[in-house]
């Protein structure tokens, strides 16, 4: 029977990561330590980055292509604050029509390449009242309401364990860190719960209703697979969302992606100056 999502039954295997490494590998001899991956709207956060190459996703086997707009979809390699590091410029979506397997391959392929520890961001819609739209988000936790896991199909032990324990999978540590440097530089960051569900549409009143009666305080369509493998994988994450919009049921407003990426794009400097201050700490 033919794969839901064409090319999934691939993501998987042992092979297609070493191929996809082996292709890496061949443009560079670097090794990182952080992966990094940059979602809707802060692309530009890369130019922190002393970049030694950029590598377009479609030179690196098995990496889907990127097709949602402010997403580059490159790899940029090179040093953030002394540390080396490779950063997705731009994910992969669900909606996109690729299977969570394809949407976390490329965290299976940093792994390999040797990063240990993984920080990914987003943009997201704020349902707290008390949070403005701007703020950046420690994500505590999340809700998957994907309808999805990218560790179902056949298992493979090289990528970890079966049954990954999802107790903590925000490394405290690193949190700690972060609130540490957020308050030392006078950045506003708030720490919550994010929930991640299929889109591509926003959600209704009710939706949000819901989402924020299950316990959510911001949600997007994307970070919850990418930081499972993670997890799998026996990667620390740190994740960040920055807050585009406010989502309050009974003050809700259309809309509107062009303030959304230009709110994401003011609280970018915010971000750059947290993951740096991080970095600086590891």
């Amino acid at each position: 029977m033919a794969a839901r999502f064409p090319g999934s039954e691939h993501a998987h295997t042992t092979a297609a990561v070493d191929a996809a490494v082996a292709a890496v590998r061949a443009r560079t001899a670097l090794v990182p330590e952080v992966a990094i991956v940059l979602g809707t709207g802060l692309g530009a956060v890369g130019k922190a980055i002393d970049v030694e190459r950029a590598i377009p996703y479609g030179e690196i086997p098995g990496f889907p292509l990127s097709t949602v707009e402010s997403h580059a979809g490159r790899l940029l390699v090179g040093t953030l604050a002394g540390r080396r590091v490779m950063a997705m410029q731009g994910r992969f979506h669900r909606y996109e029509g690729y299977a969570l397997q394809q949407v976390t391959f490329p965290v299976r392929v940093l792994r390999a390449l040797g990063a240990t520890t993984l920080i990914v961001s987003n943009a997201c819609g704020g349902m707290h009242p008390l949070w403005a739209a701007g703020d950046l988000m420690l994500i505590a936790d999340h809700i998957n309401l994907l309808g999805d896991n990218p560790l179902i199909g056949p298992h493979n032990a090289a990528f970890g364990d079966r049954f990954p324990d999802m107790s903590t999978p925000y490394d405290a540590s690193l949190r700690a860190v972060a609130r540490a440097v957020a308050a030392e530089r006078g950045i506003t960051l708030r720490e919550g719960v994010y929930v991640a569900v299929a889109g591509p549409n926003l959600e209704t009143r009710a939706e949000y209703r819901m989402l924020r009666s299950l316990g959510a305080d911001v949600v997007g369509m994307s970070t919850v697979p990418e930081v499972i493998v993670a997890v799998q994988a026996g990667m620390r994450v740190l994740g960040i969302s920055i807050i585009t919009d406010q989502c309050l049921p009974d003050a809700l407003e259309p809309a509107n992606l062009e303030k959304i990426l230009a709110i994401a794009g003011t609280a970018e400097p915010k971000l750059e100056s947290l993951v740096r201050g991080v970095m600086e700490r590891l």
